[in-house]
C-alpha cells in the first residue's frame, strides 16, 4: 500500500504521494501496504493537483541507481501531467510552446513496493528520489520519484502493459466483461484469494483490498475462484431474464443494495479515493488511524491469517474454504497488539548454544526488522521454504547435550603419559 494524499515530509519538503515508509514520508499508510490502484489514482490526483499551474525547466534528472533508463527530453518550458490506470501511472511531459519544443515525452510508472511521489526544494531532495524534474521558478522545487526499495520502474512511452487488464476503478464496465467472458481460463481454477492479484483481470486489486472485498462478501478466501464467478454470472443473468427493461439508475441502485465481487473490486476501491480527507488529511496527526480503523479485515486484531500458493498472506474470518494450503493452520491476529506491530508473522530464529559468538547471540535475540508489502511480498515468497546452511546445523547441534570441557594442557598431559606407559588416560 501506499501514501494517501500529501503527508508532509521531516525535512521540511512539500508534500508526497505513493507507498512506501522510507525517506521521512512521515506517519502515512505506507507504514502498512503497498501502493494499490487507490493509491496510484490518488498519487496523479496530486501530480495533477499540486504541479498543473507549475512551469518546470531543463532535463530530467535520473539516479545512478534509478530502475529505468534516461529520459531524453530536455525544455525551457514544459508541463506535468499524470493519468492512473489500475497500478501504473503514466506522466505526460508537453513542452508549453509545442512549435518550438520537443515533442511530448511519456513515462509509464511502477510503484513497486515503497514507490511514491513527492515535491519539495530542489535544495532538499530526499532520498531516494531516482527521478527528478525541476521547476523553473527561483527557488526551484523539484517532482521526485522516491522509491526506497527501489521495485518501482518507469519505462519510455505511453503504452500500458499489455498484460494488464481493464482498471477496475477507471474501466468497470469492461473490466467487468473480461471477467466473466474468460471463466474458462485455467486462471479461475486456483482459490478465489489468488485469482484476485491476477492483473490480467483484476488490475488494481492488491492484498489488503483482497482481504477487505472478501470479508464483506463472507466468501471463504481458498474458494474455487469459477465456483464464486459462475454463480455471479447466473444471477446476473436471472436478473435479466426477470426484468429485461431495467434501467441504468434501477441496475445502479440493485447493486448498491446487494453488491456482488466485482461490483466490491470497484466500490471498495472507490472509499478509499472518495473518502481521501476523512482516511488521511495530511494537516491531522491521526491520518493512519484513520486509514486503520476504515480497515474491517486486513491486519486487524482478532482476523486469521493464511499464505496462499504464492507465499502472501490472506486475512480472512472463519472458515479458509476447500483449496486451503495443506499442513498450514490458520494463525489469529492478538488482541493485545497494534496492526502495526503484527504486519506478517516472523519465521521463528534458530536456538544457539552457549558458546556462540556474541554476534551470532545478539541476532537471534533481536531477528531483522520486517519490510513492508513489497518487500513483504519477496520475503514471504521466502518464508515457505526450508531454511538452508548453517541456521540448520546450528538446531541440530543445540539439540544435543554439550560435553564437559577438558582444558588442553590436560589432554595433551594425559596422551604423553599412556604413551610412556605410566599410566592410562581416564575416560572423559
Amino acid at each position: 500500500m501506499g501514501a494517501l494524499p500529501a503527508p508532509r515530509a521531516a525535512n521540511g519538503g512539500g508534500p508526497c504521494h505513493g507507498g512506501g515508509s522510507g525517506g521521512g514520508l512521515g506517519p502515512c499508510r505506507a507504514a502498512a501496504t503497498m501502493p494499490e490502484c487507490p493509491e496510484l489514482h490518488l498519487a496523479g490526483r496530486f501530480i495533477n493537483g499540486a504541479c498543473g499551474a507549475l512551469v518546470f525547466a531543463g532535463g530530467v534528472e535520473r539516479s545512478a541507481v534509478g530502475r529505468g533508463p534516461e529520459v531524453p527530453f530536455r525544455s525551457e518550458a514544459y508541463g506535468i501531467s499524470a493519468t492512473a490506470r489500475g497500478k501504473e501511472l503514466r506522466l505526460t511531459l508537453s513542452a508549453l510552446d509545442p512549435a518550438a519544443g520537443p515533442p511530448a515525452q511519456d513515462l509509464v510508472f511502477r510503484f513497486g513496493m515503497s514507490g511514491s511521489f513527492r515535491l519539495c526544494p530542489a535544495a532538499e531532495l530526499p532520498r531516494h528520489a531516482h527521478l527528478r524534474f525541476l521547476t523553473r521558478e527561483s527557488p526551484p522545487r523539484a517532482l521526485c520519484f522516491v522509491d526506497p526499495r527501489r521495485f518501482g520502474s518507469w519505462r519510455l512511452g505511453d503504452a500500458w502493459q499489455p498484460e494488464r487488464g481493464p482498471c477496475v476503478v477507471s474501466e468497470y464496465q469492461a473490466f467487468r466483461e473480461n471477467v466473466l467472458k474468460n471463466l474458462e481460463d485455467r486462471a479461475f481454477d486456483k482459490p478465489i484469494c489468488e485469482v484476485l492479484l491476477n492483473q490480467k483481470y483484476f488490475n488494481g486489486i492488491g492484498n489488503y483490498l483482497r482481504a477487505e472485498i472478501l470479508y464483506r462478501l463472507k466468501i471463504p478466501p481458498f474458494e474455487k475462484a469459477r465456483t464464486v464467478l459462475e454463480a455471479l454470472k447466473e444471477q446476473e443473468q436471472e436478473r435479466r431474464k426477470k426484468d429485461p427493461s431495467l434501467t441504468l439508475s434501477k441496475k445502479v441502485k440493485l447493486r448498491q443494495e446487494s453488491p456482488d465481487l466485482l461490483e466490491l473490486c470497484h466500490s471498495v476501491p472507490m472509499e478509499v479515493i472518495m473518502a481521501e480527507k476523512q482516511l488521511l488529511d495530511p494537516e491531522h496527526p491521526d491520518n493512519y488511524s484513520n486509514f486503520k480503523n476504515w480497515l474491517q479485515c486486513y491486519l486487524v486484531p482478532g482476523m486469521s491469517s493464511l499464505r496462499d500458493r504464492s507465499g502472501r498472506t490472506i486475512w480472512f474470518q472463519g472458515e479458509p474454504g476447500p483449496m486451503a494450503p495443506k499442513g498450514q493452520r490458520p494463525r489469529k491476529a492478538p488482541r493485545r497488539k497494534s496492526p502495526e506491530l503484527k504486519a506478517e508473522p516472523e519465521a521463528p530464529s534458530p536456538k544457539v548454544t552457549p558458546r556462540a559468538p556474541k554476534q551470532r547471540r545478539r541476532a537471534a535475540a533481536k531477528p531483522p526488522k520486517l519490510e513492508e508489502k513489497e518487500v513483504k511480498e519477496e520475503q514471504e515468497e521466502q518464508a515457505g521454504r526450508p531454511r538452508k546452511g548453517r541456521a540448520r546445523g546450528r538446531r541440530t547441534a543445540s539439540a544435543a547435550p554439550a560435553s564437559p570441557e577438558v582444558p588442553q594442557r590436560v589432554r595433551r598431559s594425559r596422551r604423553a603419559s599412556a604413551r610412556r606407559g605410566t599410566g592410562a588416560a581416564p575416560a572423559v
